[in-house]
C-alpha cells in the first residue's frame, strides 16, 4: 500500500508529465504549424473543411466535435480519462495563449515545407505522446484516437493515422496536393512517436460498473495489438 508521500509524488509526476506534453505540443503548433501553414488532419482539419465548404466557423464546429469526443471518451474510458482530458485541455490552452503573448521564437519555415512538416511532426508526436501516456487528451483528436484504438484493439498510431489520413484526403478538395503531402509527413512522424511514447495500458478503460451499479476505477487495460 502506498504512503501519502508516495501518492503525492506519483500524482505530481502524472500531472507534471501531461503539462510538459501540452507545453511541447502548443509550442510546436504555434511556432511551426501556424507560421508555415501546415495543414492538419483530425478534428482541426475537419473544422477547416467544414468552414471552407459549408461556412461553419471552426469555433463552433470544433467545440461541438471536441465535446462529442470527450463525452464518448467518458462513457467508454471512464471518469479518470475525463479528469485527465480536462486538465490537459486547459493546460494546452494556457500554454498556447502564453506563447501567443510572447510571440514566435523559431524562424518561419514556410519556405521549407518539408522541414516544417518534419519539425512539426516531432513536436506534435512528443507532446501528444506524453499526454496520452498519462491517459489524457489535449483535444478531440486524442480522445477519438484512444476510443478507436480501444474498440478496434489496434495500436494508437494506426488510429491517429487513420483519422488524419481520412480528413487529409477529403481536404484535397480544396488544398493543393503539395500541402497535403507535407501534412502526411507530419502525421506519419507524430503517429509513430505517439505510439513509441505510449506505455502499455496508458489510456485503458478506467471505470466499470459492478452489480450494485457503483463505478470501480481500474488503473489500465492494454489495447495495443
Amino acid at each position: 500500500m502506498q504512503t501519502k508521500s508516495q501518492q503525492l509524488k506519483q500524482s505530481f509526476l502524472h500531472y507534471g508529465t501531461m503539462l510538459l506534453g501540452v507545453a511541447i505540443l502548443a509550442f510546436g503548433l504555434f511556432n511551426v504549424h501556424s507560421q508555415s501553414k501546415i495543414t492538419e488532419g483530425g478534428v482541426l482539419g475537419m473544422t477547416l473543411l467544414l468552414h471552407h465548404w459549408l461556412g461553419i466557423t471552426p469555433g463552433i464546429s470544433g467545440l461541438v466535435m471536441d465535446i462529442t469526443c470527450y463525452f464518448i471518451g467518458f462513457r467508454m474510458l471512464g471518469k479518470a480519462f475525463l479528469k485527465n482530458a480536462i486538465f490537459s485541455s486547459i493546460g494546452f490552452s494556457v500554454c498556447y495563449n502564453l506563447y501567443e503573448a510572447y510571440g514566435y521564437v523559431l524562424p518561419n519555415l514556410g519556405g521549407r515545407p518539408l522541414l516544417a512538416a518534419v519539425v512539426g511532426g516531432l513536436f506534435v508526436g512528443i507532446g501528444v505522446g506524453l499526454v496520452v501516456r498519462e491517459g489524457g487528451a489535449s483535444g478531440g483528436d486524442d480522445a477519438l484516437a484512444m476510443i478507436i484504438a480501444k474498440n478496434a484493439r489496434c495500436r494508437i498510431s494506426k488510429a491517429y493515422f487513420l483519422t488524419d489520413f481520412v480528413v487529409l484526403m477529403l481536404s484535397l478538395s480544396y488544398i493543393p496536393f503539395k500541402n497535403i503531402l507535407c501534412s502526411l509527413v507530419t502525421v506519419t512522424i507524430s503517429s509513430f512517436l505517439i505510439d513509441k511514447l505510449q506505455k502499455p495500458a496508458a489510456f485503458a478503460e478506467t471505470a466499470s460498473s459492478n452489480k450494485d451499479g457503483t463505478e470501480q476505477e481500474e488503473d489500465s487495460t492494454d489495447v495495443s495489438a
